[in-house]
């Protein structure tokens, strides 16, 4: 890899990590007009974490609050109900701490592509929950792509990532 290469890998990886917690149809909302709650939710499952921001947003009368955080280094994002119940918790991950699977998965299916970014995701429903992991890398084409996968290593999305 050159000098132009590692640069431009460094300014993606840049924007991975620090793209704001607001998607279309949230509204940024500062914590301390965040329910106690969603806060008292947060806390209690990431004691040590540092809260950064928060964003809301209401579908179906029904709202929502998405929490960024820092935890033990690590961009973190906790989605919950007005009530506070968890429903998603997205992660950041570093490519090398991928499972064997999902990491083989991706060099089968995208061989010379370059991992720009990662998150495990957990989402609760009752007392169910589903992990699965969302990558985001370069192909050898310099394409785009966001693929998500199971534990297992199966891919169950794919598309091209036009927010890059």
């Amino acid at each position: 890899m050159n000098l132009a290469d590692a640069a431009r890998v460094f300014a993606l990886l840049g924007l991975v990590a620090f793209v704001p917690v607001v998607r279309a149809g949230e509204e940024k909302v500062p914590l301390k007009d965040v329910p106690m709650a969603v806060l008292d939710a947060v806390k209690a499952r990431f004691p040590a974490a540092e809260l950064k921001e928060a964003a809301r947003e209401t579908e179906d009368e029904r709202t929502t609050y998405e929490v960024a955080l820092k935890q033990a280094g690590k961009a973190v994002d906790v989605a919950l109900t007005d009530e506070g119940e968890i429903t998603e918790v997205e992660t950041e991950l570093a490519a090398k701490d991928l499972p064997k699977a999902v990491a083989s998965a991706i060099e089968t299916k995208f061989p010379k592509s370059t991992i720009k970014g990662a998150e495990e995701i957990v989402e609760f429903e009752g007392d169910k929950q589903t992990r699965s992991f969302e990558v985001l890398l370069e192909t050898w084409a310099r394409k785009p792509v966001e693929v998500k996968l199971s534990p297992e290593g199966k891919i169950v999305k794919e598309e091209e990532d036009d927010e890059s």
